[in-house]
């Protein structure tokens, strides 16, 4: 069996080391006064907006005060520039603020604790927004709001994101979709345009609204007030737009151009005229950057870093959010004539470069079908290593091969790590994303399973040592893996789905048709639905399991994780559990990063009688 380095000098990046190389950034954004961003820090789990000028960084967010969404639960959009400085949702009562950049307090924009905001626009004195109402119901509207009051300006589907104006103020756009949808299968480009008398006309839709099932994200309007989009009509998420009079594809690589939008926004593309534009793209899981001039010529930056996000541009400069995998996010300018590149915020070494585990791409046979990740070896290991198979979350969403902190804490420690795109991942076009429908607690499980075949028949792993472990979604496939099949020693949960019945009936309008998407009805479909319940089938589970999860979570409640450790319990098998006072869904405290990580290296351990 081989050798878990405890004692090696890469074992010094300790769990605090590694949540405090865990520093994220969000909604980068550019104006008339510099470069804006807003930053997650583990330490205090609070986001702060910062600004960028006379070159260095300043933070502009005051204790006692988070710029955080909570709209759908997973937020996003929060914050814009506007006035003289910027309009951001405080994380404590979900409302609006302003922020003048001289250093005064932020001051209320609204006061109404029904409500929630989030990808927040400003335009002639005035705030969009998606705004979410709590009452008996939940109910979702586009709404601007200033001086003179509130508006709506658009109401009656179940959901809306992206509020986007053209410069001249006269169209408005934004993107919307109904239930069962999920805005990953199915939605809506609306438009509506100014009348003669300033109001505004009847909305309609421009794309999507055919039988054959279209996502859209990421509308945008050029500086001549043509409207663009990312569709994926074609099979990936790509740009389309108003050319000629018609709506039609843009000249893009064949490849998924935007990751699933699960928050509000997102910007993976830009346009910068007719059919020129700025955008990040994969290939083979790795992200690119580049400029696609009106020749069709691509001007490709950043070729260091392997993700990119939050694209901002102005005539010098092109900004983005970039990782790579040797140094986490940071806020990057790269220089639109010379290509070179300048790092704003972030993206220190957490470890020196020869001790980083750098990711490997894979694609393995699974099934009828074949699955991707990246696998990262050991760090110097010279037999085959223990194993963890990291689950990511959504089910519909993505890892990406960049410096992940978490995964480089396991890879100093003699464990190798298998980061997997499952099917039903993205980035990897509509129909890797779609094979999931019906299938989840099936595929996911199946290509889990098949990482550990095909990386030990390739010599890299020891199968017997393996592991596996993942949050939320990913931490039912953990489960459904434990529960269905005979490859792991053990494994962990992390605020997972136990019991997706359970799920259903409690969780929140956001995701209140996604278990049909992925499973079926529950109430037709109840025999398929007990079939992949990991809680009604605990006995079956013969190794040890550690969980982990927040009393606040209102995604994947905390009766869940109680039921499914208590059933484990019961049948005698090794369970462990930590729950979190004050964490919602996800860990965000670095104290209780740390602790989470650390308890789960220790866990794994004791299996392996280390």
């Amino acid at each position: 069996m081989s050798a878990i380095h405890e004692s090696s000098p890469a074992a010094d990046f300790s769990a605090a080391q590694a949540v405090a190389a865990s520093t994220d950034f969000a909604e980068l954004k550019v104006g008339a006064n510099g470069v804006f961003w807003n930053e997650f820090r583990p330490a205090d789990g609070a986001c702060r907006l910062w600004h960028w000028r006379n070159e260095q960084a300043h933070c502009l967010t005051p204790d006692g005060f988070s710029a955080r969404s909570r709209v759908y639960e997973y937020g996003g959009g929060s914050f814009c520039l506007g006035g003289d400085g910027v309009v951001f949702v405080n994380e404590a009562d979900q409302q609006l603020y302003t922020q003048a950049l001289d250093g005064s307090p932020p001051r209320p924009l609204t006061q109404d604790a029904q409500c929630r905001y989030g990808d927040v626009l400003w335009h002639a004195q005035r705030v969009l927004a998606v705004e979410e109402r709590h009452g008996v119901s939940v109910e979702h509207r586009l709404v601007a709001i200033g001086p003179e009051g509130r508006e709506v300006l658009a109401e009656g589907a179940d959901f809306y994101a992206s509020p986007t104006l053209s410069d001249d103020g006269q169209r408005l756009a934004w993107i919307e979709w109904d239930r069962p949808a999920q805005p990953w299968t199915q939605t809506r480009l609306m438009c509506r345009a100014r009348n003669h008398d300033g109001r505004w006309g009847a909305a309609f839709c421009l794309a999507g609204h055919g039988t054959r099932e279209v996502s859209l994200q990421q509308p945008r309007f050029d500086a001549q007030g043509q409207l663009y989009c990312l569709s994926d009509q074609n099979g990936f998420w790509q740009p389309w737009g108003e050319l000629g009079g018609t709506w039609q594809a843009l000249p893009a690589a064949a490849a998924d151009h935007a990751a699933a939008p699960w928050q509000l926004g997102a910007s993976s593309w830009l346009p910068i005229g007719p059919q020129a534009y700025l955008a990040s793209w994969f290939e083979d899981g790795f992200g690119l950057l580049g400029l696609y001039g009106e020749d069709r010529q691509v001007q490709r930056l950043g070729r260091e870093y392997t993700r990119f996000r939050s694209l901002a541009a102005d005539d010098g400069h092109v900004y983005a959010i970039a990782a790579s995998p040797l140094t986490p996010p940071a806020v990057v300018a790269f220089d639109r004539h010379t290509g070179r590149s300048r790092v704003l915020a972030g993206g220190g070494l957490a470890l020196p470069a020869d001790r980083v585990s750098r990711p490997r791409p894979i694609h393995y046979p699974s099934g009828d079908g074949q699955a991707h990740g990246f696998f990262y070896p050991a760090v110097g290991a010279e037999t085959p290593s223990p194993l963890v198979v990291f689950i990511h979350g959504g089910p519909t969403s993505a890892c990406y091969p960049v410096f992940d902190a978490r995964i480089q804490y396991w890879t100093q420690r003699g464990f190798a790590v298998a980061d997997l795109n499952y099917r039903g991942s993205t980035g990897y076009g509509r129909a890797y994303r779609q094979a999931l429908h019906l299938n989840w607690g099936e595929l996911d499980v199946q290509d889990a399973c098949a990482a550990v075949d095909h990386l030990a028949k390739l010599g890299l792993v020891d199968p017997r040592q393996a592991f596996i472990r993942g949050g939320s979604a990913g931490g039912y496939t953990t489960l459904c893996a434990l529960a269905f099949h005979d490859v792991f020693r053990g494994g962990a949960s992390l605020y997972g789905v136990s019991d997706p019945v359970a799920l259903d009936q409690a969780t929140h309008k956001f995701e209140g048709d996604y278990l049909g998407w992925l499973i079926g009805d529950p109430q037709l479909d109840h025999e398929r639905y007990r079939q992949r319940t990991p809680l009604l089938h605990a006995a079956q589970i013969k190794v040890p399991v550690i969980f982990f999860q927040g009393e606040l979570d209102a995604v994947v409640v905390p009766e869940q994780t109680r039921a499914m450790l208590a059933a484990l319990k019961a049948n005698g098998i090794e369970a462990e559990g930590h729950f979190y006072a004050g964490e919602r869904h996800g860990l965000r405290k670095a104290q209780n990063l740390a602790h989470a990580l650390e308890e789960e290296w220790k866990f794994y351990c004791r299996v392996l009688g280390r």
